[in-house]
Order: structure tokens, then C-alpha cells, then sequence
């Protein structure tokens, strides 16, 4: 796992998705570096630390980064926000608290839980990665484009970043996908110490935006924004607002922490 950092004043990591790395997150870096010590982590099997073997088990990975980056907000995008809440859950008095970007607290469609993709969404993929690893990569980045105002520009963003560090790992790709599959970590909301921002695009295709504020329901000191016009990958297509919430959230944050 590689950790590069930008920037000065309060730390911020920034945790990507599924099959990305921390390039993904240069709209966020150009806005906020001249505030925040930024944070970017690629993943075991991502980007720079592609050939980095180890198993993607976001509770091993939180701590690792919480030992590395202590005294930080962390924001997880998608798949990353899994490690971004195990470090919040985990590490309280190590994270000054959580934003979670188009990144849900159950990724699947289930009862009672209806705020997800279909159960079978996430296994589809992995079958099909292992009979055409490329095509099935770029189908499953033109669903996290899809329904953004800004689809196309997306698109093409995902594309360029997912192959501009070297292919990800195909290992840590199927990883990946059952994380997504198994993750539910609602009944450990209640628990959480630290404020917590759920930011969601309405038009998000992969997780619904109601996901977001269900989720936030479920912790104390949460908030939960939808953008408007904004698919899965927010801070792409709409990088002021996303730009512009962060800010807010790391204000409360260090105004909670002057007051405590």
C-alpha cells in the first residue's frame, strides 16, 4: 500500500474505489491542497502498489493507515469507504472522523434494505472479469458513469485513470467484488465516535442515493448530502460541491475539536 502526500494543514486521506487508485481524486486535489495535508492511498493490487499481494481486508488496511496517517478525517469513495469506516469504527481515538462518498453501509439489495443493486450484480462481475478481464472492467466503469449530467467526461476519466498507473491487479479486482458483495456494517453505525459525512449523487446507478441518507439515520453526528445532477463518481462531474462539503465537514470537525 503506497500513501502519497500533497498539500498543508489538516490531514485528509483519500481512499479510492474498486479497480481505481489516488490519481482518481486530482479535481478534489487541485481544489483543497492549499487547506488540507491530502492524504492518497493506493490500495494493495492498485496504481503504484500494484504489486503489493496483499489480501484486501479493510480492517488490517484501516489500521495500517490509522498507524500511518493518525489524527485524520478519512474520506472512502465506493469500496474504499469500507476501510474509511473501519478505520472511524475501529480507531476512534486515531480519526477525527469519516466522509463516505457514494459508499454505503450495504452495497446489495436485500429486505430490508432496499438501497442497493442487485444480489447478483457483484458475482456477475466477477465470473464475467475472469473470461474477459479488460472488457469487463470498462463495462463496469461505464455503470459507475452512467446517469451522471457529465457521463461522457466521466467516462473517459475512469478509463484514462484506471489503466494510467498500470492494469490493477486481476486478483485483487475479484477481491474486490466480494467485498462489495458481503460488506453490511449497518448494525455497527450506532457505535460510531466520530461525525461522519455521507455524500451521494442522485443519479447514481450503483449506489442509490437514498443509501446515503438511510445510512446517516443509523450514526450519531452524521449528515448525509445528495448532489444534484452528480452519478457514483460525485467528485468528477460535480468537484465544487463535493470540494465544497469537505470543507464545511473539516471545519465542524476542528471546530469540535477546539471546543471539546
Amino acid at each position: 500500500m503506497i500513501v502519497e502526500t500533497i498539500g498543508r494543514g489538516p490531514a485528509l486521506g483519500l481512499i479510492h474505489g474498486w479497480a481505481m487508485h489516488g490519481g482518481l481524486f486530482a479535481p478534489l486535489v487541485e481544489r483543497l491542497r492549499d487547506r488540507f495535508t491530502l492524504h492518497l492511498v493506493d490500495l494493495p493490487g492498485h496504481g503504484h502498489a500494484r504489486d503489493d499481494a496483499r489480501a484486501l481486508d479493510p480492517a488490517t488496511l484501516a489500521r495500517e493507515l490509522v498507524e500511518r496517517v493518525p489524527d485524520a478525517v478519512w474520506l472512502g469513495w465506493s469500496l474504499g469507504g469500507q476501510i474509511a469506516l473501519r478505520a472511524a469504527l475501529d480507531h476512534p481515538q486515531r480519526v477525527r472522523g469519516a466522509v463516505l462518498v457514494a459508499s454505503s453501509p450495504r452495497f446489495v439489495r436485500g429486505e430490508d434494505w432496499p438501497h442497493g443493486v442487485s444480489p447478483t450484480l457483484f458475482s456477475d462481475f466477477g465470473d464475467a472479469l475472469q473470461r474477459d478481464f479488460r472488457g469487463t472492467l470498462e463495462g463496469f466503469l461505464a455503470l459507475e458513469a452512467l446517469g451522471s449530467e457529465s457521463a461522457q467526461a466521466e467516462l473517459r476519466e475512469l478509463r484514462t485513470q484506471a489503466f494510467a498507473r498500470g492494469e490493477p491487479a486481476p486478483h485483487a479486482l475479484l477481491e474486490g467484488l466480494k467485498l462489495l458483495d458481503a460488506f453490511d456494517v449497518r448494525d455497527a453505525l450506532p457505535r460510531l465516535q466520530v461525525p461522519t459525512l455521507w455524500l451521494s449523487g442522485r443519479r447514481d446507478r450503483l449506489v442509490p442515493a437514498g443509501a446515503m441518507p438511510a445510512a446517516a439515520a443509523l450514526a450519531p453526528s452524521a449528515r448525509s448530502v445528495v448532489i444534484a445532477g452528480a452519478g457514483h463518481a460525485p467528485f468528477l462531474g460535480a468537484a465544487d460541491a463535493v470540494a465544497d462539503e469537505i470543507v464545511r465537514f473539516m471545519d465542524e470537525v476542528s471546530s469540535a475539536s477546539t471546543t471539546a
